[in-house]
């Protein structure tokens, strides 16, 4: 394709790079605009209230024009996860997905009551599609759930291969990943590779899936009670293995967590999942079978306070408690940041008198779905990239995925370790960096696609931390007098000393009777209350809680 007047191609991220989740990655020239996958994040702990947390689409927003189409890898939340809010931001055209996670992204929009019309449109490996001035295909990759693609983007400046999360497992559970193609691929000449680094700080191959079906046998054959595995309801292949497992142990299967219910329904109609009617049953008929016969799938392998093991844990679901003999398997490893919430959840079951198990040395209950280092290396000399862009991973991840490509004969000058919002440009073959844009995160508190801001989120914080003092005055400003006296309550603050609220309420009336006196404005009264009685606070006590002055005016 000649590149004489053709515009230079723009490659950037909203999301996906120094973080694991929020993938969103765009090839924007003058006249196109695609993007591949829209993901979310999930807070763990460290974002109070956040449902999850989503890219700025601002910068779609102001190219709408030029949108053409939305490309999905794979059917994981962290590359479908934000589509609901995505379509309510810009008008998407058409959404290409592979067949399963089409079927997952029409549940989580119907789940969603999204009324706008949105055309999904289902590509395989054989697919070619002519999106504006962009040409694209596809690659079969391995991956923990099926249909997994790579993308394969040429455009008038160059042609830009993007892997999505891969594992080259020679041995898969499912499809095999289709390396010849990949190499062809190479052969024919790539100019920039973008490429998975979750796992770039592993030595050696990731795991074959077949290895865990060993681990999961022999926790089958020990458990004499009930068991209890929890996994990503979207690693279809896990959940594949323990079925297989519980059908030869003659186990029955209840299933708790709806997106759990969900995404099997949705893979057994396709024939991923292969479950006999007779063997699952009701979570509430449990109790019916001896606790031999029984295996439960479930949700909440990463500790979030709402999934299904945790309100197991918590003694708070209606029809599953822990009794002493229950064997919990958490079959996942920790996405990073929520370490402490999945141990919570595990100290909590194992009070109860649970026997918990997790990934280790002893028991391989899991295997990752992405590429420790010498698969990195083996897809970096398959497609041969004069140019390399690592996603997908925080920047530590980014960074050695970046050193693997320079000891492979990259040149360091080749190799754009970037951040969300910052750009590189391709252009007759060769790449510079581009201009850097706001790419902050949208945090989503409940559906409101129009999200929380930062300032939000961090008053939620300092009441977690540091807790909350509300102080409520009546005055009239027309008699310059304060006509209800102060009135002080603490959320989340240990007040022991009962003097504290006393003095709290003499430094506010003392504050009102100097505002009066100077004539100064309401917003002056309410500023310098919570001024003062922050400052008292911390000579006190060294804590800085929120404080939030409530002032009503004599009508």
């Amino acid at each position: 394709m000649s590149v004489v007047n053709q515009s230079p191609i723009s490659i950037y991220a909203l999301g996906g790079l120094c973080e694991v989740g929020k993938n969103t990655y765009c090839i924007e020239s003058d006249d196109s605009l695609i993007v591949i996958d829209a993901g979310v994040r999930f807070p763990g702990d460290t974002a109070p209230g956040v449902n999850y947390v989503i890219p700025d689409y601002q910068k779609l927003k102001t190219s709408q024009q030029k949108l053409k189409a939305l490309i999905i890898t794979h059917g994981h939340e962290d590359h479908i996860g934000a589509i609901p809010f995505l379509v309510q931001s810009v008008h998407v055209p058409v959404i290409y997905a592979p067949k399963l996670a089409a079927a997952l992204i029409k549940k989580k929009l119907d789940e969603m009551r999204i009324r706008e019309t949105v055309n999904i449109v289902e590509y395989d490996s054989n697919t070619e599609l002519t999106i504006g001035e962009f040409k694209v295909k596809f690659f079969y990759v391995t991956h923990s759930i099926p249909d997994a693609y790579g993308v394969v983007v040429d455009t008038p400046q160059g042609r830009i291969v993007h892997t999505g999360d891969f594992k080259i497992d020679l041995t898969p559970v499912g499809r095999e990943i289709e390396l010849t193609k990949i190499a062809k691929l190479g052969a024919e000449g790539v100019d920039l590779l973008l490429s998975d680094s979750t796992n770039a700080e592993i030595e050696g191959y990731t795991p074959s899936e077949t290895n865990v079906l060993k681990s999961i046998h022999e926790i089958f054959e020990n458990a004499q009670g009930r068991l209890i595995l929890s996994t990503f309801s979207s690693n279809i292949s896990r959940i594949q293995q323990i079925v297989q497992v519980a059908v030869e142990f003659n186990r029955k299967i209840a299933i708790i967590g709806r997106s759990m219910e969900n995404v099997v329904q949705i893979a057994r109609d396709f024939g991923y999942i292969k479950i006999p009617d007779s063997t699952i049953i009701p979570v509430a008929d449990i109790r019916e079978y001896k606790a031999k016969e029984v295996c439960v799938l479930c949700t909440g392998s990463q500790g979030e306070p709402m999934a299904a093991l945790s309100r197991i844990a918590n003694g708070d679901h209606k029809d599953l408690t822990i009794i002493p003999g229950d064997t919990v398997v958490f079959s996942s490893s920790a996405i990073p940041g929520n370490g402490i919430l999945i141990d919570k959840v595990v100290n909590k079951l194992v009070r109860h008198g649970a026997d918990v198990l997790t990934n280790s040395i002893l028991f391989s209950v899991h295997s990752s779905g992405h590429p420790s280092k010498q698969e990195l290396r083996l897809m970096l000399r398959l497609v041969k990239p004069k140019y390399f862009m690592p996603i997908h991973g925080e920047y530590r991840m980014l960074k050695l995925h970046a050193e693997i490509a320079e000891n492979l004969g990259i040149p360091k000058d080749n190799v754009f370790v970037l951040e969300n919002g910052e750009s590189i440009i391709l252009n007759k073959h060769k790449i510079t960096r581009g201009p850097v844009f706001p790419a902050s995160p949208i945090y989503i508190d409940g559906k409101d696609v129009k999200g929380i801001n930062e300032a939000v989120l961090k008053d939620r914080e300092i009441i977690q931390e540091n807790g909350l003092i509300i102080v409520t005055i009546g005055i009239s400003r027309k008699k310059s007098k304060l006509v209800v006296p102060p009135m002080v309550i603490t959320k989340a603050f240990i007040d022991d000393d009962t003097t504290l609220s006393e003095r709290i309420k003499q430094i506010t009336v003392e504050v009102v009777e100097k505002i009066f006196e100077n004539n100064a404005s309401f917003a002056e009264l309410k500023a310098n209350i919570k001024n003062e009685v922050s400052k008292y606070i911390y000579r006190k006590t060294e804590r800085m809680p929120l404080v939030i002055p409530v002032v009503m005016d004599e009508k």
